[in-house]
């Protein structure tokens, strides 16, 4: 709650995600949902989307490390993962990548660990985090960000825009700004949090967006899912209403609850002094060119950072993220969608591909070699 109005950071507790296009995500979400015919979770199709998408590695690799299983919500960084853009009030911007790094220390569970919580205290999550904040044991994230200048975009080895690659951090060293704590517990959950709408879309002045293409589809996305579950006045309910003055044509709609605006005038422009449009608020120009089409990406290196990340951990952690892939892609029932995901995980770093063949009895493709 801002007070030029709300300002959402919509993100995730990794710095990347599966895919890069948002044209893709309904399909990927598909995957994850169960079978039309068996309604089972079903393996062959994660996997098979996965291989068929091999810019979905890098997030494959963490979500299968340690890092998969968070210990509690406590015990996880957090990242705005797309790039945005800050602009000053002379109009001269930056590219921005927002890092929160918790105060608690990272914590993960392993599988069977994680499997026995999840049968014996399904809650356990929500548990920890409420009696944390009910005790005084706050926790709390410092907040980093990584800055790019504008003109490094067209230059820099990966593309600043796509969601499956982060900017080095010795490129671009994360900068401390501020601080999260959360400090209290919600009164009513329904109210305070089930009725919470976050959209990446809510921005306040000074904060843009980039050309980031799953940005760009999440920005009317959301919108549209909090118009769908809670209604078309989701903005007006307390705990998404800002707190600072908000003057608009927006009347009507199922469970408006207040006076709908009054008897005041409900279009603009107007002759009746109504509130005016403001323009010292757009978005910051900047140049495009070429034609407006639907392309793909120009960059297609899949392999370099998940093979960077293979290679950074220890040997340990190695032989249980092999281990964590190995047993998830079992029950995959067409062996050639193993091969393929295979081949990606050799293309990022010949071990990496080779421990994960032999885990699964398999030989790595010739044509990788």
């Amino acid at each position: 709650y801002t007070e030029e109005g709300n300002y959402d950071l919509v993100g995730n507790n990794t710095p990347v995600f599966f895919i890069r296009d948002a044209i893709k995500f309904p399909d990927f979400i598909h995957t994850q949902k169960r079978d039309p015919r068996t309604h089972l979770k079903n393996p062959t199709a994660v996997w098979d989307f996965w291989s068929l998408s091999p810019e979905s590695l890098h997030q494959v690799s963490i979500l299968m490390s340690d890092r998969g299983i968070p210990a509690t919500l406590r015990h996880m960084h957090g990242f705005g993962s797309h790039t945005f853009k800050w602009v000053n009030a002379e109009g001269d911007g930056v590219w921005v990548k927002y890092h929160f790094k918790t105060e608690q220390g990272v914590k993960n569970l392993a599988p069977d660990v994680a499997a026995k919580i999840a049968g014996e205290n399904p809650d356990y999550h929500t548990e920890d985090l409420f009696n944390a904040i009910e005790k005084g044991d706050l926790p709390s994230w410092k907040l980093y960000v990584q800055i790019m200048p504008l003109e490094d975009a067209d230059t820099y080895r990966f593309d600043p825009f796509d969601v499956t690659k982060v900017w080095s951090q010795k490129d671009y060293p994360l900068i401390e700004v501020g601080r999260m704590v959360l400090d209290r517990n919600p009164e009513n959950y329904f109210a305070e949090v089930e009725q919470a709408t976050f959209s990446p879309g809510t921005l306040v002045p000074g904060i843009d967006v980039s050309p980031d293409k799953m940005l760009q589809g999440r920005l009317f996305a959301y919108s549209d899912a909090h118009r769908y579950r809670v209604g078309a006045n989701h903005q007006a309910l307390p705990i998404n209403r800002p707190r600072s003055e908000v003057k608009n044509y927006q009347r009507d709609g199922q469970m408006r609850f207040d006076d709908n605006g009054g008897r005041s005038v409900y279009y603009e422009p107007n002759s009746f002094s109504g509130p005016t449009e403001s323009h010292e608020n757009k978005q910051a120009a900047y140049p495009v060119s070429g034609v407006a089409d639907s392309v793909a990406y120009d960059h297609n290196n899949h392999y370099t950072q998940a093979g960077d990340l293979y290679r950074l951990l220890s040997e340990d952690e190695r032989t249980r993220l092999v281990a964590n892939i190995v047993e998830a892609m079992k029950p995959v029932e067409k062996e050639e969608i193993k091969l393929r995901q295979i081949q990606h995980f050799y293309k990022a770093d010949p071990e990496y591909g080779k421990r994960i063949a032999d885990g699964l009895g398999l030989s790595v493709p010739q044509q990788v070699k």
